[in-house]
């Protein structure tokens, strides 16, 4: 099971971090060890004093795929949730700052945690999906998916000309603008629509 994330893929998350927007998808990777799901609390760990919520829709692989055709995408996935790319900021513009890799401070352990499940057939336009996440029950983050600088289908095709993407594979699709700090007691739930999907308190 591989985890694909994708930067930058909203105009204004780019803006308030101060990034230049993309003209092709940003795509990184964590392990295994980052997947959090079944409600389980996210352990803030000591190694950072920032981090950071970024609510995400996510994407479940269901077939094998290579070189996909960006028409033919959207037969390559069937579920789909919310997840939080957490970020270890203060990491992350370190490294940014000496040129190098970002997997400390995007890859540690728990740091994907994982809604419910959900049928693609459950949602009545994809091109529109309303998402949100809520920290300690007000709204910090709200997105649409008509706001995507790379669509679904587009993410496919693009991860898939460099990696073999198979059954189980996620793929994080990036996140609306109003990313913030986390701090041990904040309780984190992510929505599409008015569903909750995700229940993460922070440790």
């Amino acid at each position: 099971m591989k985890i694909f994330c994708i930067g930058r893929n909203y105009a204004k998350h780019a803006k308030e971090l101060g990034n230049d927007l993309p003209t092709e998808p940003i795509v990184f990777c964590k392990p295994p060890t980052a997947l959090l799901n079944d409600g389980k609390p996210f352990y803030h760990p000591n190694f950072s004093e920032n981090i950071h919520h970024e609510i995400e829709l996510v994407l479940r692989v269901c077939k094998n795929g290579k070189a996909i055709d960006p028409k033919f995408a959207h037969k390559y996935y069937n579920q789909i949730t919310v997840g939080i790319d957490f970020t270890a900021r203060d990491w992350q513009n370190k490294l940014k700052d000496k040129g190098q890799p970002w997997e400390i401070a995007k890859a540690f352990d728990g740091s994907a945690p994982v809604g419910s499940f959900i049928p693609l057939s459950e949602i009545e336009d994809m091109s529109n999906i309303e998402f949100s996440m809520t920290k300690n029950e007000q709204v910090v983050q709200h997105g649409f998916t008509r706001d995507l600088i790379f669509s679904f289908d587009e993410l496919v095709s693009y991860i898939s000309r460099f990696f073999t993407i198979q059954p189980g594979d996620l793929i994080f699709t990036g996140t609306p603008e109003g990313v913030s700090q986390v701090k041990i007691g904040d309780n984190l739930e992510g929505f599409i629509g008015n569903r909750k999907l995700l229940s993460c308190k922070v440790c």
